[in-house]
């Protein structure tokens, strides 16, 4: 590389860190113009000149079951970017979400003098909590969404700022459900459904089915109920289309959507959604929502086993702190309790009210303009030289 170029070393592990780091991305471009930045990451970075030396989708993988079919390439990813970062050290690495990949390699960066910052916390807050040991030999600085999350690393002395939530950053905060579904070609009087089922292929698997079978439940107590599922890739489709050949659903007014996932949820009056970042958008989008996930069942008998901290895994009642939306995890998952509870939610104008009330002032208060906050923080963690470059400009 050129001479007095500052090197950004990044590695982003799915869809959604594509989406916070190609923002990081822009922050820093602007305060850093002559940044290079390179590792692993999406098309969204890509398109920002990032050097991606190997695809993000190689490691997006969810799941304990399915990291072990995956093992042996994901562990030669890290050991080729170890081996690379280490050789030729970068002015900063930022590992953005992906911590059972990240972290590893950040505590090696780290004991080597390289200034390591972990966007997004890690879900200490819900399992694993003696997991922030490990949190403190590996990096720098972490970089959190959530207000909340910052007193629990600053009670174990780790350096940590609180920048807000991207995503509240990019959606309406004003509910535009009737200009989405003008958009999408659909009647304003309708009764709409948004169902995700997750973007990876590993969640089609173990949900497409069971998220068809609650819409065709649905769609036998409101006949004219339509169905709007948005799917991020061609392989996700492919799967969701086999699915509804095999529950024989190829007729119902089931719409299939390539993208426009946010405003599939803005069109709808009640979301079905797949535990997640999506889960955060929906509310983010005021829409009442049901929580599913099912997994591998080995995967999920080794969580069981690990053990957790709070009864809710959906982030709107994370940050709550209660259940504010209904969640069916695993074997409760099952269509007639899906659409029994989407069905309640549909009906009932005053619980739907109440939530799009509490989504906005939660809205609100995520909305903090991350990506500049970010780019600060990891400016204030370069080498002083640079840092103090960076400040000037």
């Amino acid at each position: 590389m050129t001479a007095g170029m500052l090197r950004i070393a990044m590695v982003a592990g799915e869809a959604s860190g594509d989406l916070l780091a190609s923002q990081l991305i822009q922050a820093l471009q602007a305060r850093l113009p002559n940044a290079v930045f390179y590792g692993v990451g999406g098309p969204k970075m890509l398109g920002l000149g990032f050097d991606a030396w190997h695809p993000l989708e190689k490691l997006s993988v969810r799941g304990y079951v399915e990291v072990l079919r995956h093992y042996r390439e994901i562990a030669g990813i890290r050991a080729d970017l170890k081996r690379r970062l280490l050789a030729d050290p970068p002015d900063v690495f930022i590992g953005v979400d992906a911590p059972d990949f990240n972290l590893g390699l950040e505590k090696a960066l780290k004991q080597r003098g390289i200034a390591t910052i972990h966007y997004v916390s890690p879900s200490i807050w819900a399992w694993r909590g003696g997991r922030i040991r490990k949190i403190g030999a590996a990096v720098a600085r972490v970089l959190a969404l959530f207000p909340f999350e910052p007193a629990i690393y600053q009670k174990q002395g780790i350096p940590v700022s609180y920048v807000g939530h991207p995503l509240a950053d990019m959606l309406p905060v004003e509910d535009e459900r009737d200009s989405a579904r003008a958009l999408l070609g659909l009647p304003l009087l309708a009764a709409i459904f948004a169902l995700l089922p997750g973007s990876r292929q590993s969640e089609l698997q173990y949900m497409a089915d069971t998220f068809i079978e609650t819409a065709l439940r649905i769609h036998v107590e409101i006949p004219d109920a339509l169905f709007l599922v948005p799917l991020a890739t061609r392989e996700t489709r492919l799967l969701f289309e086999a699915a509804l050949h095999r529950c024989q659903a190829q007729e119902r007014p089931i719409r299939l959507l390539f993208g426009h996932a946010h405003q599939a949820m803005m069109a709808a009056d009640v979301v079905l959604v797949a535990s997640g970042t999506a889960t955060l958008e929906a509310a983010l989008l005021k829409r009442p929502m049901v929580i599913a996930y099912k997994m591998a069942p080995l995967s999920w008998w080794l969580m069981q086993r690990i053990g957790g901290y709070l009864p809710y895994c959906g982030l709107p009642n994370v940050l709550a702190g209660r259940f504010i939306v209904p969640e069916f995890i695993q074997d409760d998952a099952t269509p007639d309790n899906l659409a029994q509870a989407l069905l309640n939610l549909y009906a009932d104008k005053t619980v739907c009210d109440g939530l799009k009330a509490q989504f906005r002032a939660l809205h609100l208060q995520l909305r903090q303009n991350a990506a500049e906050k970010a780019a600060l923080a990891v400016i204030g963690c370069l080498p002083p030289l640079l840092g103090k470059h960076a400040a000037a400009s």
